[in-house]
């Protein structure tokens, strides 16, 4: 039976990485992230490749109705926020830095849903003037936030729930859940450190980690979270929320299009 819903258009994030012993780059993305989204969001997703300046940002805009940033190996470097220089064996994604950051602005200029994971945090924190902790776990009083650095390390080790996180009260988290802390993964180095312009802090770890951000703008769906939200979200109350309402502010966004078109 057909329906009148429209399926959004929601562009995921792809980073650049080396495949095949480094003699391919290859422009990829996790398929969780693509079969969480489906699940949770019922739309059609398309991957977004990291080519910088070679993708015109206002185009993109105007077709799209969300925006998800995934996890990623590499860091967002640190000239965008004016912090310390990386190590010169630090793996990083120019080309995603390239595009992402200016993308993330024009997004919210032109009310498209925006949803951050991990490294996504991050980088909706640096397009908004924000800048980033490169190692939480060398930070005096912080711990280690970071995946089993062991070889023999399983999936279910790598994802399991780490630490709890209190939500702001009167946030959007609390909000969606009812709850004051929810436990969560943890498998990132770099986090946020200085908040970026017009963001509030929805989640936060007992050491003081930023763990959840959004726009200071209700009107708008523009959130992050540093856990990786797609891993079962169906099984845990806040991730799951937090796919509905973007999913929610997308067919919103996706239905203003349609009848503009």
């Amino acid at each position: 039976m057909k329906t009148n819903v429209i399926r959004p258009m929601i562009c995921v994030s792809a980073n650049a990485m080396e495949a095949t012993h480094r003699r391919h780059r290859v422009l990829a993305t996790g398929e969780r992230n693509v079969h969480a989204l489906m699940k949770m969001v019922d739309c059609i997703p398309l991957l977004l490749p990291p080519l910088g300046a070679a993708m015109d940002v206002a185009e993109l805009v105007s077709r799209m109705d969300g925006f998800v940033l995934t996890g990623g190996r590499a860091n967002v470097e640190p000239h965008h926020y004016d912090g310390p220089a990386f190590p010169d064996d630090e793996v990083i994604d120019p080309g995603r830095d390239a595009l992402v950051l200016p993308l993330v602005r024009a997004c919210i200029a032109e009310h498209v849903p925006v949803f951050g994971i991990c490294r996504g945090i991050q980088e909706i924190n640096v397009a908004l003037g924000g800048s980033l902790h490169y190692r939480i776990h060398q930070l005096s009083g912080k711990k280690d936030h970071r995946r089993p650095q062991r070889d023999d390390v399983t999936q279910e080790e790598i994802f399991r729930l780490n630490h709890m996180v209190k939500l702001t009260a009167g946030g959007l988290f609390q909000s969606l859940t009812g709850h004051d802390e929810m436990m969560v993964n943890s498998l990132h180095g770099q986090g946020v450190d200085r908040l970026g312009k017009g963001l509030v802090v929805e989640a936060t770890s007992p050491d003081g980690v930023i763990e959840g951000l959004r726009y200071n703008d209700d009107s708008q769906f523009i959130v992050g979270v540093q856990w990786h939200a797609e891993w079962q979200p169906d099984e845990h109350d806040l991730s799951g929320a937090l796919y509905n309402a973007f999913g929610e502010a997308a067919r919103a966004r996706a239905a203003r299009r349609v009848a503009l078109a």
